[in-house]
């Protein structure tokens, strides 16, 4: 995207900025739905999928300046939060209580860092690239939504990590897709058409992947796997 103003630093400047606080919003309006009975398994998977969403605004820096990697200002920032919090033992901070499955703040220094730290390195290496926005939407989109959908599902099975389900994998293929056509629609990567075969077989490996993957693991196994099979498939990243 052309800049509306110069210089080009202080655009992407301001377009990291309103990406630090869309999340900030989001996650400000988690804590106090929380405080007031809100579940907090579905607001850490909103905050799951918001957060890795934030590929939505790479169209709007300007790619033409280094600055163009400001982009990772707002995982960056939560990697550093997500250490201080995580070391920390207060278990009454709103980010432990909405972002946590157990209340122990030693679990955002597994997950959730995990998590940032994929945020971070994407947008390095990969920054406005098909693989980027496939990666996130299958890791935030279908394992995000996985765990929810498929919690109460009577069909399960196990393999190296916890108990999965039936359900929840089928979620982890249709969510993935989904959430990655949508991403690539938004940000425009899509081209002229739609690459579905390519989205439905990353869709289709992601999940296996994902039924094997180790608890805490699959933040980092879903988007290996992802970008590798863009690139075997396409050639490109």
């Amino acid at each position: 995207m052309q800049p509306l103003f110069s210089p080009v630093w202080l655009w992407n400047t301001l377009v990291a900025i309103v990406e630090i606080i869309y999340i900030f919003v989001i996650i400000g309006a988690m804590d106090k739905l929380v405080a007031r009975g809100f579940p907090s398994d579905l607001s850490r998977k909103i905050i799951h999928i918001a957060a890795g969403s934030y590929v939505i605004f790479w169209p709007l820096f300007d790619v033409s300046h280094w600055s163009k990697y400001f982009c990772v200002l707002m995982p960056l920032i939560w990697v550093m939060l997500f250490l201080s919090k995580g070391l920390s033992d207060n278990r009454e901070d709103p980010a432990v209580k909405t972002m946590t499955r157990t209340g122990d703040p030693r679990e955002l220094l597994r997950g959730p860092l995990m998590f940032a730290l994929v945020m971070v390195v994407l947008g390095l290496l990969l920054f406005n690239r098909v693989a980027a926005v496939v990666a996130l939407g299958m890791l935030t989109w279908g394992d995000g939504l996985a765990p929810y959908i498929g919690k109460h599902a009577r069909h399960t099975y196990r393999t190296l990590g916890p108990t999965k389900s039936w359900l929840g994998s089928a979620t982890v293929f249709i969510a993935g897709v989904a959430g990655a056509a949508l991403m690539l629609w938004i940000t425009g990567l899509s081209g002229d058409a739609m690459p579905w075969r390519m989205l439905a077989v990353t869709g289709a490996v992601v999940m296996i992947a994902e039924a094997f993957s180790p608890r805490d693991v699959d933040n980092l196994l879903i988007p290996l796997v992802s970008v590798a099979m863009v690139y075997l498939q396409t050639g490109a990243l």
